[in-house]
């Protein structure tokens, strides 16, 4: 592939290396594997149950040690909101649906209901109910820049729950949250969320606004910290027949690399414990009791899981033994989530030498995704991977019997570890299986083109990570993928 001195010039400004675009546009002429199931993740058979006895004893656990270690909330939270009010927006020129007749018809009952009334009288607009004229008027409302214009911000600047005498956005409950289970050995809790950069200053007047409330409502202090998904990350765009695809200008486009990007952004972090979950799985306060319990004990389960490895690797130090290697294998296939016949030193070292993550898992009950599946990594080994379905190839009867066997979710709730028994922190780079990427359809100015998706997150992003699944309930995920979710009982 011969790129011109302006297609150089693009590259070096993003930061992507020759070699990196060509092997972007390699892959889209190749495309990308799919995943080798074995089996998938089952309790008993790759995911722990905690009963109540586990539970009170890994959420001590957490409680007891958090003191000795620092920690940081990661929250992606660069998605824009316009999908979110996708109806509403068709409604506003086509007001036919039943559905988001029925859900404006009770906006009274939504977070920002009272600011739509408010808009409303700003405007002199009829927000009758009883009429479409009117319905039409609150959507336009809620989604119109004249109006609330949230068809053009962040999910986590829209209004999600309703209180008394408040309401609360997306980015002020993870604040709760973070104050119930995020508190570090310093009595500070460090939250980072990773934003796009046109919605940056939103953000960041918010915080400013409302930090001061919530360090007092909750006797804490709050450090909160932005990043951007970072522009080498970004992927040259293609055409059908794989040549780049050029602007009008004969520009190459590049299009975002997918939250697979925001490995890097984790690795900026130099907590002992992140826990990460998504911008719009929140819930009111009615129900955080049990997504506070289970991070604290997956947060514990953690600790000890990370204890026990960092002892096991200076006992290797000192003395690696037949005795101890063959002590290290047992403990590596039945707790670790990876299988295999470890008979060296070095191997089990390797193994236990990884960053951890501890991942919720819950009953699947219709939720389109990913889920915790056994597989063969690219390296040869049997071990636990989160898997999306477009990893899966269903025209193969095997493979798609084990998709169908799946009974778990992934709702993306994460507990990590990503620093060694030194204190080091790993590269994460190195840990991320660069054949799980993925290939999208999408189209720019009337023209179709392909785009590349890194290793997803909390897929091949993190394939080679020492991997754990805890069930946990369902009610810890509820996310808002449209706005009619806010109508959701867990919502209202």
């Amino acid at each position: 592939m011969t790129f011109s001195t302006q297609d150089q010039k693009a590259l070096e400004k993003k930061e992507i290396s020759l070699e990196q675009a060509e092997t972007q546009i390699e892959r889209f002429r190749t495309g990308f594997p799919f995943a080798k199931l074995t089996a998938p993740a089952t309790a008993g058979n790759g995911i722990k149950q905690l009963n109540e006895t586990e539970l009170v004893k890994y959420i001590a656990i957490f409680e007891n040690n958090i003191g000795k270690h620092s920690a940081t909330k990661f929250v992606p939270a660069s998605g824009a909101a316009s999908r979110m009010f996708k109806d509403i927006f068709k409604f506003v020129t086509k007001p036919t649906s039943s559905k988001v007749t029925e859900f404006l018809a009770h906006y009274k009952s939504l977070a920002f209901g009272n600011a739509i009334e408010e808009k409303a009288i700003e405007l002199n607009w009829d927000i009758s109910t009883e009429t479409t004229e009117g319905l039409v008027n609150i959507a336009k409302i809620i989604v119109q820049r004249e109006g609330l214009a949230y068809g053009y911000q962040p999910k986590a600047l829209i209004p999600f729950h309703k209180y008394d005498t408040f309401s609360r956005t997306a980015l002020e409950e993870h604040l709760v949250e973070g104050a119930l289970y995020a508190q570090d050995r310093d009595g500070i809790v460090n939250i980072h969320f990773t934003v796009s950069k046109e919605h940056r200053p939103a953000l960041q007047t918010l915080v400013d606004k409302m930090k001061p409330y919530y360090e007092e409502l909750f006797v804490v202090e709050f450090n909160i910290s932005f990043s951007e998904q970072l522009s080498h990350t970004d992927t040259i765009a293609v055409n059908m027949d794989n040549s780049p695809f050029r602007d009008e200008k004969g520009h190459l486009l590049f299009r975002p690399g997918g939250h697979g990007a925001l490995i890097e952004n984790i690795a900026n972090i130099n907590s002992d414990i992140i826990f990460i979950k998504n911008i719009d799985n929140v819930v009111p306060d009615r129900l955080k009791k049990e997504t506070v319990q289970f991070k604290k004990a997956l947060a514990g389960y953690l600790i000890r899981t990370q204890n026990k490895v960092f002892k096991y690797l200076l006992d290797l130090e000192i003395d690696p033994s037949p005795e101890l290697i063959q002590e290290i294998d047992h403990f590596c296939n039945k707790q670790l989530g990876i299988r295999g016949n470890f008979r060296s030193a070095q191997e089990v070292y390797e193994i236990l030498n990884r960053p951890i993550r501890v991942c919720g898992m819950v009953k699947n009950e219709g939720e389109a995704g990913g889920g915790p599946f056994w597989c063969i990594d690219s390296k040869g080994a049997e071990s636990l991977q989160v898997i999306e379905s477009s990893q899966i190839d269903k025209n193969n009867p095997i493979q798609a019997e084990i998709l169908n066997e799946a009974t778990h979710f992934n709702p993306v709730d994460l507990i990590c570890s990503t620093k060694d028994y030194k204190g080091n922190r790993f590269d994460l780079k190195n840990y991320i299986d660069y054949n799980t990427g993925f290939i999208s359809y999408k189209s720019k100015d009337g023209q179709e083109l392909k785009q590349q998706e890194l290793p997803g997150l909390w897929n091949g992003a993190m394939a080679y990570w020492t991997t754990i699944f805890i069930e946990v309930p369902v009610i810890t995920f509820n996310p808002v993928k449209t706005v009619m979710d806010l109508r959701r009982t867990e919502h209202i």
